[in-house]
């Protein structure tokens, strides 16, 4: 996963070889020796083995698993644009003493905000 947690190839060859997560490395040369440049090697066509006992995937393997994982990112979506309009846990410990005290006005405020987010971005 890359640094926005959408999966990515390094993500799907450790998926797909889960007891040997790094089981593989980039090739540096192609076949022809000529050097791969730095932003076209981390492709599946240049994963190398580098751990005994273990293969390379197929590419049809790859292609689904790939497809799998970016099919599991994009159903998370919503999750993902509720989590920056959600009241605080500040927020919710501040409704909870009040409604503890008899004060049920904040923990209202607070039922409704998440509510509206949940509506904003409803689960697919």
């Amino acid at each position: 996963m890359n640094l926005t947690g959408k999966p990515d190839v390094q993500t799907a060859l450790k998926a797909l070889r889960p007891d040997t997560p790094n089981w593989y490395n980039w090739a540096t040369h192609d076949a022809e020796g000529n050097k791969i440049p730095n932003d076209q090697r981390m492709c599946w066509e240049h994963a190398i083995v580098i751990q005994e006992g273990v293969t390379k995937p197929t590419k049809a393997e790859f292609d689904a698993k790939l497809a799998e994982l970016e099919a599991e990112y994009n159903a998370k979506d919503y999750a993902r644009k509720r989590v920056f309009e959600y009241p605080s846990l500040a927020d919710f410990a501040d409704a909870y003493y009040w409604a503890q005290n008899g004060d049920d006005t904040k923990m209202t405020a607070y039922i409704e905000k998440c509510a509206e987010v949940k509506q904003k971005y409803p689960k697919s």
